[in-house]
């Protein structure tokens, strides 16, 4: 990503002068910032003033809330992801166990938990409730997608003394995190609004890793080795699997890296042709006459300019075209245009890869979100998130990566490493 001008600083509700009970003594400083481009020759061009740093996450020595007396509340939303039962865990373990709060709230399937009109109460996290929730999928919390009135929101967390609230999710998340930030702000209400980033897809902006996006690469690798099984078990057998990346083809580079065996990889950020002497028809026509068996992976946002435009969903995301269907359906017809008979095999995963418990990795990273999440919820951090970059946990400002998404760089080493995997043309359009 370019070293393009941010404000990183973080907001505050006020001084801090309760000290933390935290037993292990290693504490952050708000001072202490981590650099956010390490390339030598970028630093030595800068005024020191001008380089972008990030505050580190971590336990403050002293405290903005007092344990004894502070109520804070958990939500999740969007759509599911690997990881969701192991962040609320982290977060409510943190605070009953190194903080000693004593009434954590879990909000009721997303944001509509703070509307009183749709019927949701509260239920109380404790340890007990969230002990094994780690390894089972999904949410215990429930989620759901699109808008909730902004202003009710902010009534519900002032009536029920809610101090800070622990926002999980993605974009649509964020952008309403923000929004509920913004008006407590213009309440002057002291209440404090911590995100934790969540996306399969990995797309969020100065955020080096999501929780979720190693598991997800690894079931998609499994389908990939799947679909390399049957297209090779077939005369002119073609496999097909469309995984998930709407922006962003992190996801999709990713597991054909994972598990080599991909011969096209389709994603949103390089445009492509069906048709055409540089097409990817006539590409797949080559290798099938090449070598008798063909694996395609896409992901769900690749191609979407040769859609008609289809409006937005409940969340104001725009609806897109499914890609997976047309590949196939282009494939088929092709093919029998040529008269050449193939076995496709068509594979679309992503609601299995999405609902699977965390792996390992993800496990340890959410666990880490979880407590640095509770950490600066407690010293009245607010209007931010805890972020992962080179190799330090971080707090980011909501306004720096609010509508902003991270990409895959068509000229970066991750593409250029699916290049040399796949042998496919490095443009499948017809200039």
């Amino acid at each position: 990503m370019p070293n393009n001008p941010v404000d990183t600083q973080v907001d505050s509700l006020g001084r801090c002068t309760i000290p933390s009970p935290v037993p292990y003594r290693r504490f952050v400083d708000d001072n202490d910032r981590i650099l956010r481009d390490l390339e030598i020759n970028k630093l030595l061009t800068q005024d020191i003033g001008s380089t972008v740093t990030f505050e580190r996450a971590g336990p403050r020595q002293q405290l903005f809330f007092d344990p004894k007396n502070v109520k804070a509340a958990i939500v999740t939303c969007g759509g599911l992801c690997p990881g969701l039962n192991d962040v609320i865990r982290a977060i409510t373990n943190e605070l009953t166990y190194m903080y000693g709060v004593r009434h954590i709230k879990g909000v009721r399937f997303g944001y509509a938990g703070l509307n009183p009109n749709n019927g949701l109460p509260f239920i109380d996290l404790t340890p007990e409730l969230v002990e094994g929730i780690h390894d089972n999928s999904g949410s215990i919390l429930g989620s759901s997608r699109g808008p909730q009135p902004i202003d009710v929101m902010v009534d519900t967390l002032y009536r029920e003394d809610i101090r800070i609230l622990y926002t999980i999710g993605g974009d649509g998340t964020l952008q309403g995190a923000t929004e509920i930030y913004e008006e407590i702000k213009k309440r002057g209400l002291n209440i404090s609004v911590i995100g934790i980033p969540k996306t399969i897809d990995n797309d969020i902006y100065l955020v080096s890793r999501t929780f979720g996006f190693d598991t997800a690469v690894a079931k998609a690798a499994e389908c990939l080795r799947c679909a390399h099984t049957e297209a090779k078990g077939y005369q002119n057998g073609i496999g097909i699997v469309k995984l998930m990346g709407r922006s962003s083809g992190f996801v999709t580079a990713s597991a054909a890296l994972a598990q080599p065996d991909a011969n096209f990889v389709l994603i949103p950020e390089v445009p492509f042709e069906f048709d055409g002497p540089k097409g990817f028809l006539t590409a797949l026509e080559n290798r099938m006459k090449r070598r008798g068996h063909a694996l395609v992976v896409v992901a769900e946002g690749a191609g979407q300019d040769l859609f008609a435009d289809l409006g937005s969903d409940a969340s104001g995301n725009k609806k897109f075209g499914d890609i997976g269907i047309l590949v196939r359906d282009k494939v088929r017809e092709h093919f029998k245009r040529i008269s050449m008979d193939v076995s496709i095999k068509y594979i679309d995963p992503s609601y299995m890869i999405r609902s699977v418990p965390a792996c390992p990795s993800d496990c340890v990273f959410c666990l880490y979100l979880g407590q640095h999440a509770a950490h600066a919820g407690m010293a009245g951090k607010t209007g931010m998130m805890i972020g992962s970059w080179n190799d330090e946990f971080i707090h980011i400002p909501f306004e720096a990566v609010h509508k902003k998404r991270k990409y895959v760089d068509p000229e970066g080493i991750m593409w250029t490493s699916v290049l040399e995997t796949t042998g496919q043309p490095e443009r499948m359009v017809n200039d």
